[in-house]
């Protein structure tokens, strides 16, 4: 019976190293351009994505630095029309 109670620890440090194994694995989210915004930030790492949220390639510029990333331009950006 004593055998029966040390098997929980591995059993649950399996089911443990399972899950972290099918987070890991798992398909990468799909990136938004947000056409409202001309510039995006792209970083790298365990974090890696794209956030257009920029006005300008300083403000930009000034979020990414000291980081893995870089600013480019939204591809998707539609400039707003002037009416009249």
């Amino acid at each position: 019976m004593k055998f029966a109670m040390e098997m929980k620890p591995v059993r649950v440090l399996a089911i443990a190293a399972l899950l972290l194994l099918a987070v890991a694995t798992s398909p990468a989210r799909a990136q938004m351009y947000d056409p409202a915004y001309p510039v995006c930030l792209q970083t790298y790492g365990l974090t890696s994505g794209i956030s257009c949220r920029f006005t300008s390639m300083p403000q930009c510029r000034a979020v990414a630095s000291a980081r893995s990333a870089q600013c480019i331009a939204n591809p998707y950006y539609a400039k707003r029309r002037r009416s009249g």
